[in-house]
């Protein structure tokens, strides 16, 4: 007897663009320019341009496993150079632009990318960044035409013939340094099929859930965790994907999700505090806006409810690391039940565990204080360059949060485990004093 099988179908991270090209062919990736100009593009031509950029770095030597760096914003040319970079088997290594040239070079010399690109306003940090480098061999510049190092014109001169997602869907995609809060940065590699169950995952209902229907705003940066991986949720499903740029005041966020009819956006608690604040100030409204997912920090309930009643909308509570790609929970949308502290249950792929300080599990998991730790298909194993694996012997990852989950499967964070207080032989989290 011959069993029967289903297609091998690589889950590569190329294909969300491709598909939204072939489907969703009109749908518009809209870029925010300085001084209110605009610059917007369909799906279907944004995949042909960035074939092109695949064709311009291969002419530069970039083949499979070269890892590509970039210091730019949330554009239009930063997308296509994701797409560019990733679907020809290379590897995005995103750079905080908020860091000092120093930090930036030696992310960079641990990386050994040879290609950086960067926006066109922060030149002087990438040339800072690489000036005592040997590898960076090429800067080029995203989103212009002008000035040496412009990449369009390599762009425009490049074939869109570039074969895509030729390679193993365990392919690395992305290198993300973490902040190094707890301690020295560490590099996260990402993959083609942990960022494509991560989108999956994203997806789901209970989670972001857009659609087609939708218009998505990432205010978090494309240089921070995949931003929050937006660039491929939102074409994966064909939604208007509109980029702030540079800038993230209020009176610039005001004027994009009325002009653009934004939806759903994504982005760190303070950003919101700053469109409020704005139109509490100069008045009018953002009537299309219908969500907003935070994370990054907590949200004091005064602050959420003062951006639900100013602004109309639904704010949905996350939480996550750049270990995950970066989501980890997410509030129920529509939950009467939620509130600032609970940060959602984890959908389906990952998974949760409340330890003690050696790492046994602790035999209540809710309504107990622990240690949190991960699981899942989306979360690092081991950090670039390590050799030793992140994980325990059953493949935890430590996140280093001390949490809690309710009853109905909600987590709290409630702090961490290295500012916990040893007192009388007892361990006191100091959230707690």
């Amino acid at each position: 007897m011959i069993d029967g099988s289903m297609q091998t179908y690589a889950l590569t991270l190329d294909k969300f663009l491709s598909h939204a090209a072939k489907w969703h062919p009109g749908a518009e990736v809209v870029s925010a320019g300085a001084e209110g100009r605009v610059r917007r593009i369909g799906y279907a031509a944004l995949r042909e341009r960035a074939l092109r950029v695949s064709g311009a770095l291969a002419a530069l030597g970039i083949a499979k496993g070269d890892r590509v760096a970039t210091l730019a914003w949330n554009t239009q040319g930063h997308v296509e150079a994701w797409y560019g970079i990733m679907g020809m088997g290379a590897i995005c290594h995103t750079l905080n632009p908020r860091l000092t040239p120093a930090q930036l070079g030696s992310m960079l010399a641990q990386s050994e990318a040879s290609v950086l690109l960067a926006s066109p306003d922060l030149l002087p940090l990438a040339q800072d960044a690489v000036r005592n480098l040997g590898t960076v061999r090429h800067i080029l510049l995203l989103d212009t035409a002008e000035g040496e190092g412009a990449i369009e014109p390599l762009v425009a001169a490049a074939p869109a013939d570039a074969v895509w997602g030729d390679f193993d869907e365990t392919s690395p995609s992305g290198l993300c340094f973490t902040s190094g809060s707890t301690g020295a940065p560490k590099g996260v590699t990402y993959t083609h099929r942990g960022c494509f169950l991560h989108t999956m995952r994203q997806l789901q209902a209970d989670v972001l859930g857009i659609t087609a229907r939708d218009a998505v705003m990432p205010v978090v940066p494309m240089f921070h965790a995949n931003a929050w991986g937006i660039p491929f949720t939102a074409p994966a499903v064909g939604a208007k994907l509109v980029l702030p740029g540079r800038h993230s005041d209020g009176a610039h966020l005001a004027r994009l999700i009325r002009a653009e009819g934004v939806t759903a956006a994504v982005g760190v608690p303070t950003v919101w505090l700053g469109l409020v604040e704005h139109l509490e100030a100069e008045g009018g409204e953002v009537p299309t806006l219908e969500r907003i997912l935070v994370g990054g920090s907590s949200m004091p309930p005064a602050l959420m409810d003062r951006i639900e009643r100013c602004l109309g909308v639904e704010v949905q509570t996350s939480w996550g690391m750049t270990e995950l790609s970066p989501l980890g929970t997410a509030a129920l949308p529509g939950d009467s039940a939620r509130r600032p502290s609970l940060s959602g249950r984890p959908a389906m792929g990952i998974d949760l565990l409340l330890t003690d300080a050696e790492g046994r599990a602790l035999p209540e998991q809710r309504g107990a204080e622990g240690h949190l730790r991960v699981r899942g298909g989306s979360v690092v194993e081991r950090y670039f360059g390590q050799a030793q694996p992140a994980t325990d012997a059953e493949g935890w990852f430590d996140t280093g949060d001390l949490a809690r989950i309710d009853g109905a499967g909600n987590l709290v964070i409630t702090g961490r485990a290295k500012d916990l207080i040893k007192s009388g032989g007892e361990w006191i989290n100091p959230a707690e004093i």
